[in-house]
C-alpha cells in the first residue's frame, strides 16, 4: 500500500510519477522478455560432452609446457611454422590453440613472435563458457 506523506507546507508527494515510471517498466520488461519464442518442448537438443576435443585442422597449439605443434606435428619454432605456410595462409590470421594450463605471459610472448614473423592477425580459440 503506498502512503502519501505530507511536505512541509502541505503539498502531498507527487507518487503518480513513481507509479508511472514503475508501471512503464512493468510493461517494458514484459514485452522484452516474450520477443524470443521459447523452443519446442519436443526437441532434444544435441548433447556435446561425448565429443573428443580437437583444434581445428590449421591451428597452432601450443601445450603447457610451451611446446608447439601443428596437424599433430611438432614444430621447432615459430620461425619454422611460418616458414612453412603458403603464401595465401600466411595473407590469414593465425589460429591458435592454447593449454587451459598455459601461462599468460608464454601465451603473450608467442603473440610477439608470431607478429614479428610476419603474421597479418592472431585469433585464439577456446572452449565456448557457459
Amino acid at each position: 500500500m503506498i502512503t502519501l506523506s505530507k511536505k512541509q507546507g502541505g503539498e502531498k508527494e507527487p507518487t503518480i510519477a513513481l507509479i508511472n515510471i514503475v508501471f512503464l517498466m512493468l510493461i517494458f520488461f514484459m514485452v522484452a522478455g516474450t520477443l524470443a519464442p521459447p523452443i519446442d518442448p519436443d526437441l532434444k537438443l544435441v548433447d556435446t560432452d561425448a565429443l573428443e576435443q580437437t583444434a581445428p585442422p590449421d591451428a597452432l597449439v601450443i601445450h603447457s609446457d610451451g611446446c608447439l605443434s601443428y596437424r599433430n606435428e611438432p614444430v621447432a619454432s615459430v620461425d619454422s611454422y611460418f616458414d612453412s605456410l603458403t603464401d595465401e595462409k600466411k595473407e590469414l590470421p593465425v589460429r591458435i590453440v592454447p593449454d587451459r594450463a598455459l601461462m599468460a605471459k608464454d601465451l603473450v610472448r608467442l603473440g610477439q613472435q608470431l607478429t614479428a614473423a610476419g603474421a597479418q592477425g592472431i585469433m585464439i580459440v577456446a572452449e565456448r563458457g557457459e
